[in-house]
């Protein structure tokens, strides 16, 4: 697909999502060998002179993975101990990946207070700007261990698509476990086709089946059209990509990946 070569080599600013169902395998722990592959293509972008910011689910998973013992609590205050525990784990194996081609990380925790302060919003946006131009990745994630409902963002695709907003990002990819958006289910419609390129964002869920979301994650589909249509109106396109396939960000440079594009509908 040779649009989604022309809009990474056009995107200086990128911010990258990554789902909870990208990072996890079958079984609900992290899938090590994906997120490794992912940080290597983010350091293909570093190197192609490009800018990036993770927003990165997966804190829950990890916290499974490191203390199993909960995991199947259903309790409020299990899960956002699990999130506690997992932001940790989840930090710790940036760290160690990003730090195999010399790049620092740093992390941001953010709830959905901090999009509507004003003193907040320029604290993480003077943050964002110190730490990008010092060469630091930033990563972030929702503050799920004090996320009550009542102060929820909602999910990271909601996320990503304010921090896009606010940062001013030339694109947003949002990695998944689908190739992208399809007219009905792929899981269980083996006929369903893929629509590459969205024009209007608002206007798709009126002509698609929409399917169950990941087990693992808080968004379905619904949620990455509705970031879509957040970040299209301030002229910001968003790509939504597999996540789970190996190299799929270097098959898009390379204009032989597949994926949704969905085009932001002013000019930047």
């Amino acid at each position: 697909m040779e649009q989604l070569k022309e809009v990474i080599e056009n995107s200086r600013k990128i911010v990258l999502k990554i789902g909870s169902n990208v990072l996890s395998d079958k079984n609900g722990t992290v899938n090590k060998k994906v997120m490794h592959n992912i940080v290597e293509q983010v350091n293909d972008l570093i190197n192609m002179d490009k800018q990036v910011i993770l927003v990165s689910s997966g804190a829950g998973i990890c916290g499974v993975g490191a203390i199993n013992k909960w995991s199947r609590r259903g309790d409020i205050n299990y899960k956002q101990a699990l999130c506690a525990i997992g932001q940790v784990e989840l930090m710790m194996a940036y760290k160690e990946y990003f730090g195999d081609y010399g790049i620092h990380v740093a992390q941001m925790l953010l709830t959905r207070d901090d999009f509507s302060d004003h003193h907040r919003t320029l604290n993480i946006r003077n943050a964002m700007f110190t730490l990008i131009d010092e060469a630091v990745v930033p990563i972030i994630n929702e503050n799920d261990c004090v996320s009550v409902d009542e102060i929820k963002i909602g999910d990271n695709d909601t996320l990503a698509a304010l921090t896009a907003t606010l940062w001013n990002a030339d694109l947003m990819i949002i990695m998944s476990d689908i190739d992208g958006v399809f007219d009905k289910d792929p899981k269980v419609n083996e006929d369903a086709r893929l629509i590459e390129l969205v024009e209007n964002a608002e206007s798709i869920m009126s002509y698609i089946s929409v399917g169950e979301k990941s087990s693992f994650g808080t968004g379905g589909i619904e949620s990455k059209i509705d970031a879509a249509s957040r970040v299209n109106k301030f002229g910001i396109p968003m790509l939504l990509l597999n996540g789970a396939e190996k190299d799929i960000i270097r098959q898009g440079i390379a204009g032989s990946g597949k994926g949704t594009l969905f085009l932001g509908t002013v000019g930047k």
